[in-house]
């Protein structure tokens, strides 16, 4: 099966990014120091207010005392013309207006996500132009890849006339783009898709958009998932913010790639008196810092969670680590949903199988900077916790089985991408043929590629082994391709 999807996928090449580097984390994560002191922000203070009026003629003066403690206090007023952005601003009033630190969680998420001026909001992020690169910007053959994996599991299946296909995070669009235009020729296959994509922000969607080819449907009466149909197979398509909007009961297929990274996590640190979360703060010079909380925070359980899913010599010998209980959470309805309707959910990342660390990184022009250095400029992931998501996974239903995780460059090179390459390369000029070659190495190799023999700095890195990729499936389907 692999083999045949292989040979009569269209052997055309598509123009690669002319990006030098393949931004993705060192094995060694960024790490910055916290302030070991912890500090209550809900001190409070008693006013003295002593009557000093017409001494000579009045009795001795009252002492008042008046309790401050729960009003808010906001620092005096400056005309003085603030530097600070919007998300500075609104970030600072939100720790302002709490009377202490927030968790780094909600840091990270507003960072991303805020609707008006979140990283991924109102930008293309992606690229040689953006602040990285993802597996389908560097080679087509990636989105081909995992379509000839959508395409085995589907078989898996049954062929089922209608199934949807959920993309989350796409990005640009690229992936599905080089999916759909891998798997043309199988139009049983295509003629079953009805495509969903995922997405927060309103730009990428219109992006998204374009590149698929898309042509809006005109009698719609759906005005929040607007439909359209991509021009490159006529396959319908339909965004949506969250995974809960996509519709139940059709097989389902998830792909899910670099989007579990962008997921808040909440950092915890070990003290004299056990663990505690990491926040971040205001400081006097009115710069962030971080500050550990003083007392257990909500997000204590989803540590106690973790670990007891670790072994006790795990945990015993880390100072910090990071839960991401959205992370959990997603989990939990993609195997609710797979039990339910049937079907798969594709996961490939960065991370690791077991617990991660101190991992938080950021991003911007394709170099790591320091992660409370002017939020909203700077992409910030963290390292997945793949033994987390499989825990969560197996306790949200008994009907699911997970596999794997396995590196990258087993996955790949189990679909098939060698062969493929090697039909690429005998139609294409010498300009494409370097692209596919340099493409190729960063999607499996690792480390610098042997063969480069420009500039150092230009040298492609390979990511085969630091990307790992797991499969989430309905038991009925059987263990999925290629994780026999």
């Amino acid at each position: 099966m692999l083999r045949r999807l292989l040979l009569q996928a269209p052997t055309s090449c598509r123009r690669l990014s002319n990006a030098n580097r393949y931004s993705a984390p060192s094995h060694s994560p960024r790490f910055f120091s916290s302030s070991s002191s912890s500090q209550s922000p809900n001190s409070s203070f008693i006013e003295h207010l002593e009557d000093n009026a017409n001494h000579s003629t009045s009795p001795p003066s009252a002492t008042v005392s008046v309790d401050r403690s729960g009003l808010y206090n906001p620092t005096e007023h400056s005309h003085e013309p603030s530097s600070d952005s919007e998300l500075v601003k609104h970030l600072k009033g939100i720790i302002k207006f709490r009377g202490g630190p927030i968790s780094i969680a909600e840091y990270m998420e507003e960072v991303l996500t805020n609707p008006k001026a979140g990283f991924y909001i109102n930008r293309d992020v992606f690229g040689a132009e953006g602040d990285f690169i993802t597996s389908p910007e560097v080679s087509q053959m990636f989105g081909e890849m995992v379509g000839v994996w959508a395409m085995c599991l589907w078989e898996q299946m049954g062929q089922p006339s209608k199934v949807n296909l959920v993309e989350l995070g796409p990005g640009r669009g690229t992936l599905m783009v080089d999916l759909l235009r891998g798997a043309s020729k199988f139009k049983n296959f295509t003629e079953s898709l009805q495509i969903h994509m995922v997405e927060c922000s309103p730009t990428l969607q219109k992006l998204q958009h374009s590149n698929l080819k898309c042509k809006d449907e005109d009698n719609t009466d759906d005005k929040v998932n607007k439909r359209s149909v991509s021009t490159l197979t006529g396959t319908p398509v339909t965004w949506h913010a969250a995974l809960e909007q996509v519709p139940s009961g059709l097989p389902t297929i998830i792909i899910a790639h670099e989007f579990y990274d962008a997921l808040p996590v909440h950092q915890f640190q070990k003290a004299s008196r056990g663990w505690c979360e990491k926040m971040v703060d205001v400081a006097e010079d009115s710069s962030f810092r971080f500050v550990l909380s003083p007392q257990p925070t909500p997000a204590t359980l989803f540590l106690m969670k973790r670990c007891k899913w670790a072994a006790t010599e795990e945990i015993a010998k880390l100072d910090h680590i990071e839960v991401c209980p959205k992370a959990m959470e997603l989990t939990q309805t993609i195997a609710d949903r797979i039990s339910s309707d049937g079907g798969g959910a594709l996961i490939i990342d960065y991370g690791l199988n077991g617990v991660v660390s101190d991992s938080l990184q950021a991003i911007r022009k394709h170099k790591f900077v320091d992660i409370l250095d002017n939020p909203g400029s700077a992409d910030l992931s963290a390292y997945v916790d793949f033994a987390s998501i499989q825990h969560s996974a197996e306790e949200a239903s008994g009907d699911v089985s997970v596999h794997g995780p396995m590196t990258q460059s087993q996955f790949l090179g189990s679909l098939g991408i060698n062969f493929r390459v090697d039909s690429l390369l005998q139609n294409c000029t010498d300009d494409q043929a370097e692209s596919l070659r340099t493409g190729y190495w960063r999607l499996v190799g690792e480390g610098e590629a042997p063969f480069w023999e420009g500039p150092d700095e230009e040298a492609p890195i390979g990511m085969g082994t630091r990307y790992l990729a797991m499969a989430i499936v309905n038991k009925r389907q059987g263990v999925p391709v290629p994780f026999q």
